[in-house]
């Protein structure tokens, strides 16, 4: 574990990993687009508009607008707690968060006309505002939505410190950096595995795991 990383942020990380992977598997299937990062549904756009379907298009760059702007609200949302409230921040945006799950789960499961498209729009706003206001742990970069970036520097650092024979200080204060990734890396993982299962087995309604999975998540972190 990092030095500077209490066991509460190293969990706090697994665990909004978890729904990272759990929301954007189970949004796969349902709704056939990611809607937890950008380049899986630039691609599948791509693709739509080579296939001439115009309406899956319109879809995966609903996710994509949808999940920025996510981001950005969670920017936007900060500042003002901060400073002119003493209510926690990411509590509130996970709060918020599990809402937007439950909207989504309900929106498709009730059939309602542009089920799909609601769903998409809560799933990927919900995670835009995850991804934005958890980036940091014990000044690590870490992203809970999506795994390429936090791969790619874990790869990376392995190979810098298996190339040299005499390995400088540097690269060792990465190993606990390597091992909270790996940690986020494997939460992310089993995450997408539990939704994709559970919203195969059960449909729509299988969208609420992650919902009730951020309230424990949120309530430990006000308690913290």
């Amino acid at each position: 574990m990092l030095s500077n990383v209490n066991q509460t942020d190293a969990w706090l990380s697994y665990g909004l990993a978890f729904v990272g992977g759990y929301g954007d598997a189970a949004s796969f299937v349902l709704a056939k687009t990611f809607t937890g990062h950008v380049t899986g549904n630039l691609v599948l756009a791509a693709i739509a508009i080579a296939a001439l379907h115009w309406r899956a298009v319109l879809g995966h760059l609903l996710a994509i607008v949808t999940f920025l702007i996510g981001i950005i609200v969670s920017v936007l949302i900060a500042r003002p707690l901060k400073t002119w409230s003493s209510w926690p921040f990411l509590p509130t945006i996970m709060g918020i968060e599990a809402i937007l799950m439950v909207l989504a789960s309900l929106a498709l499961a009730s059939d309602v006309a542009r089920g799909i498209e609601i769903f998409v729009i809560f799933v990927s706003l919900a995670l835009g505002l995850q991804n934005g206001a958890f980036r940091h742990v014990g000044g690590v970069s870490v992203h809970t939505t999506y795994l390429t970036g936090m791969i790619t520097s874990l790869i990376s650092t392995e190979a810098e410190q298996y190339a040299s024979e005499e390995i400088p200080p540097v690269v060792r204060n990465h190993d606990s950096k390597i091992g909270l990734l790996c940690g986020i890396w494997i939460a992310f993982v089993v995450g997408a595995g539990t939704g994709a299962a559970l919203v195969l087995h059960f449909g729509a309604v299988g969208m609420l795991g992650a919902a009730l999975l951020l309230i424990p998540l949120a309530l430990r972190e006000v308690q913290s």
